[in-house]
């Protein structure tokens, strides 16, 4: 048990490390006016598949870490860490929820059934995301910047987290069912809610 803690542990930084160079390297950051700035990126995805291998908690915090680290080391995005954090740990609950309580996918051994949970379960979290994001990012720049530039940015929030979302969740669902064989194998998959898969 404090072996599978450890590993769980070590996995959460690495999500943590790929969602930051993903985010910050592989971005395409789109300038909008009054100098603030969108992205078209596959750091949720990483967020995403971290809750598909290791549960909700720890894969949304690994992406939210990484993520989160991401908008503080960039002068236009760091106003916006806070905000980052709780909404990728989020992906990462939402993600996990629908993925190990309701699907059971780290149990289950029909592999239509292990696909069709691991697409609904990318699905569910980032389609919390693109909900969320936009409006958390409108009500965030109504505070910080002013009514006019929150309105400004909204339409163009809405466009790239779209991209975002549909884009990761194909993303984290193909490369999960990829993962998934390797790891069993390798004896380094975690079964949620019980002990590692022997």
């Amino acid at each position: 048990m404090k072996d599978d803690s450890i590993r769980k542990i070590i996995f959460t930084g690495v999500i943590a490390a790929l969602s930051y160079v993903i985010f910050t390297f592989l971005q395409i950051k789109i300038t909008l006016p009054g100098g603030d700035a969108t992205s078209i990126h596959l750091g949720n995805a990483v967020c995403v598949l971290g809750a598909l291998l290791l549960g909700g908690f720890y894969g949304g915090l690994g992406g939210a870490i990484g993520m989160t680290i991401g908008d503080l080391l960039d002068p236009i995005y760091v106003v916006y860490a806070p905000k980052t954090f709780l909404l990728k740990l989020c992906i990462g609950l939402v993600t996990g929820l629908i993925a190990h309580k309701m699907g059971h996918i780290t149990t289950e051994t029909d592999s239509r059934k292990i696909g069709k949970w691991t697409l609904a379960a990318a699905i569910g979290g980032l389609l919390f995301n693109l909900i969320f994001d936009p409006l958390a990012g409108y009500f965030y720049k109504l505070v910080i910047l002013g009514k006019p530039a929150a309105e400004l940015t909204l339409a163009w929030n809405i466009a790239s987290t779209s991209i975002n979302a549909v884009t990761s969740t194909i993303a984290s669902t193909a490369v999960y069912m990829a993962l998934r064989p390797a790891l069993k194998k390798s004896g380094l998959f975690f079964t949620i809610g019980g002990k590692k898969h022997p």
